[in-house]
């Protein structure tokens, strides 16, 4: 049986952090901030999955679409044109949630924070876990 690939486990401990960040930071931002609170909270937790998940899946494309020696350009293309669509959706989202009446601020940056640090420390693990040779090397015998 093989092991999952570094962005599959990023994306399996993702969703993990995920569940615990928004079980935990909705329960805190409803006693902080009533419903609104809760509700900040959940879509903080929901945004930091998607950006998540969009990161592990432009990986995973960017690897199936690009092999060859030559390909590197494409690969990077591919990962860099997912987290320039992250950037831009992420400011359109920013500035659109800044206008509503339904959002705790104080919630959803703590939420949001915490996810980001949580999927850096996600990543790390899955990275450091995962058992990836970085040789090609044919022993003789």
């Amino acid at each position: 049986m093989n092991a999952p690939s570094v962005p599959k486990r990023a994306l399996v401990y993702g969703a993990i952090l995920t569940w615990a960040i928004a079980v935990v930071g909705s329960g805190i931002g409803y006693l902080v901030g009533g419903v609104p609170g809760l509700v900040s909270a959940l879509i903080g937790a929901l945004l930091a999955f998607v950006f998540m998940g969009l990161t592990a899946a432009s990986i995973l494309v960017a690897g199936r679409v690009a092999f060859g020696p030559d390909s590197f350009v494409v690969y990077f293309g591919i990962i860099l044109g997912v987290w320039l669509l992250k950037f831009v959706l992420f400011i359109v989202l920013a500035i659109w949630l800044r206008g509503v009446s339904w959002l705790n601020p104080g919630v959803f940056g703590f939420t949001a924070i915490a996810a980001v640090v949580g999927s850096l420390v996600v990543d790390l693990l899955a990275f450091r876990l995962s058992r990836v040779p970085y040789t090609d090397v044919a022993l003789p015998g």
